[in-house]
């Protein structure tokens, strides 16, 4: 049976099928990206944080603009050469299409490159800096960590005197790596003690590994087997036990609810224990001479003396001076240090000169000052534009947050060539992959720095775990990216395995490709709020 309005438009409505349920998907794509944009909005002027504003490279998002309003024009030209039976002017235009979703998510991963490699760093007074962290190394070569990747000097260290593994929840890599660095560092790890346990109800206790057997995860495993045994049998032996109790209980006492006579049932503990057997819940190995382990911040909460790693592996060993080092800032931020202050009733001026960015490091200090005159011919320049409020004495305009507190990275290149912030030419290359430090390494444009750890409030790359902005940029960029690798690959097909559609029925793809093209439109129209909301606000 053939479906009817495939091809052929209803007379009453005009509509064949496929069109009918683009516009119904389209819509629920309008409450979908309509709710992204209402979410933005709402967390914008709510925000307990100063927003970021103006602060993703426009031009890049420019060009992309231009690229998709492009594309949008040419798939129109490719519909309209199919419905005049032009094939070979199809295929230029849907090929124009296709190449500029490809120019698209390219400056798109360029952008997100970047964000994935900058640094970003809260102190504990709320001062931001911004920049890219250095690599360690030792005998000038980068160390690698185990996944063969380069280790940013931003480490946990310990002198570690003995790991406490948890025979469960161990983590096989986390194992490696830490029998890696011993290795490095000439220590072994060996049981600390002769590990005991009764295996089988009834016998005595066997040794499942002596004092001073090697880490491994062979030994590992084998104790967290035996571990997952015992806890099943004697997990078994519970149940029944207490299953007898709360029938007893409820004999005891007719009438009354479980909850009235829960403080009843208790188990025999001295009645059970010769039928358990033992649970070796963790296992300690000495490290044999004490040597400096070194982990990532994001793996363990440290302390002096005992820290704990997220799979509940304790490291106990002193904890060393561990910085986070900087081996660019790029830009600091004292918007938040400046928003709690006023909340505190403190002057934000005085605040940030108090804070220890500017006590402790010159440069932030010298920039400081630098920018300081900045504002005040800012200030200066909006008086004489607009003048003086004659009720209240104050200038019809200020300088924003972001001018006053923030030191950008192009500020820095001001600053350094010893020009006004705004009068800074900035290179092609720059606009899109950001400052270029190899080459203004001789001006020291942007400083090294060096954080002590009980400075760092939070720190995270510029991605959804920085904040709330980040979140919302990706998820919305990223969900529009997919539509349009969607699209382009409906486009494409037509492109390249649309020749037989068209031999068959060459209205039928006219149809194919208004639909995608009415698709495409609309990945369009929601770049042209993106770009907009994200970028120029």
């Amino acid at each position: 049976m053939e479906i009817p309005y495939v091809v052929t438009p209803r007379k009453d409505t005009g509509l064949f099928n496929s069109k009918i349920a683009i516009w119904l998907f389209l819509a629920s794509e309008v409450m979908l990206f309509g709710g992204f944009f209402s979410a933005y909005v709402f967390l914008r002027l709510g925000a307990d944080y100063p927003w970021p504003e103006r602060t993703l490279p426009v031009l890049p998002g420019l060009i992309n603009t231009f690229v998709l309003i492009g594309s949008s024009v040419t798939v129109v030209f490719a519909w309209a050469a199919l419905k005049m039976r032009e094939w070979r002017k199809f295929q230029f235009f849907m090929g124009i299409t296709v190449f500029c979703a490809l120019i698209f998510m390219i400056l798109k991963g360029v952008e997100y490159n970047v964000k994935f490699h900058h640094q970003a760093l809260r102190l504990t007074d709320y001062s931001v800096i911004e920049g890219h962290l250095g690599k360690e190394e030792e005998n000038g070569k980068p160390v690698l960590d185990h996944n063969g990747k380069e280790v940013e000097e931003n480490l946990i260290f310990i002198e570690t005197e003995k790991v406490t593994f948890n025979t469960v929840r161990f983590h096989k890599p986390w194992v490696e790596e830490i029998l890696t660095q011993a290795e490095h560092h000439q220590s072994k790890l060996v049981l600390a003690a002769d590990l005991s346990a009764v295996t089988q109800e009834g016998q005595p206790a066997e040794v499942l590994a002596k004092a001073g057997d090697p880490l491994s995860i062979e030994l590992l495993n084998k104790i967290q087997k035996s571990y997952l045994a015992a806890r099943s049998h004697n997990a078994a032996y519970r149940t029944a036990a207490l299953r007898e109790e709360w029938k007893s209980a409820k004999a005891a006492n007719p009438g009354k609810r479980g909850w009235q006579i829960a403080s009843d049932v208790n188990i025999d503990a001295d009645a059970l224990a010769p039928k358990l057997l033992t649970e070796v819940s963790t296992v300690t190995f000495a490290v044999n001479p004490p040597a400096r382990f070194d982990f990532h911040p994001r793996d363990i909460k440290e302390a002096d003396g005992q820290s704990r790693m997220r799979d509940d592996t304790v490291i106990g060993g002193k904890l060393l001076d561990s910085p986070m080092v900087f081996h660019y800032v790029d830009a600091i931020d004292f918007q938040f240090l400046a928003m709690k202050a006023v909340k505190k009733g403190i002057d934000p001026i005085v605040a940030i000169e108090n804070s220890w960015l500017i006590k402790n490091e010159a440069f932030a200090k010298e920039a400081w000052e630098w920018n300081k005159l900045q504002v005040a011919k800012i200030e200066k320049n909006l008086i004489d534009k607009y003048g003086i409020n004659k009720k209240t004495g104050k200038p019809n305009r200020e300088p924003t947050s972001k001018e006053r507190y923030r030191i950008g990275w192009k500020d820095f290149v001001a600053k350094a060539d010893g020009v006004d912030r705004d009068k800074e030419k900035i290179k092609l290359k720059e606009e899109f992959m950001g400052p270029d430090y190899s080459e203004r390494e001789s001006k020291e444009t942007f400083p090294h720095l060096s954080v002590p750890r009980d400075q760092i409030g939070f720190a995270a790359k510029f991605t959804p775990a920085w904040n709330t902005y980040y979140a919302l940029y990706f998820t919305i960029t990223g969900l529009h990216g997919l539509h349009v690798i969607g699209g382009a690959l409906v486009l494409a097909y037509y492109l390249f395995f649309g020749r037989k559609m068209y031999m068959e029925n060459p209205e039928w793809l006219a149809n194919r490709v208004e639909i995608g093209g009415l698709f495409w439109h609309f990945v369009d129209l929601v770049w042209i709020f993106v770009f907009p909301i994200l970028y120029l606000m």
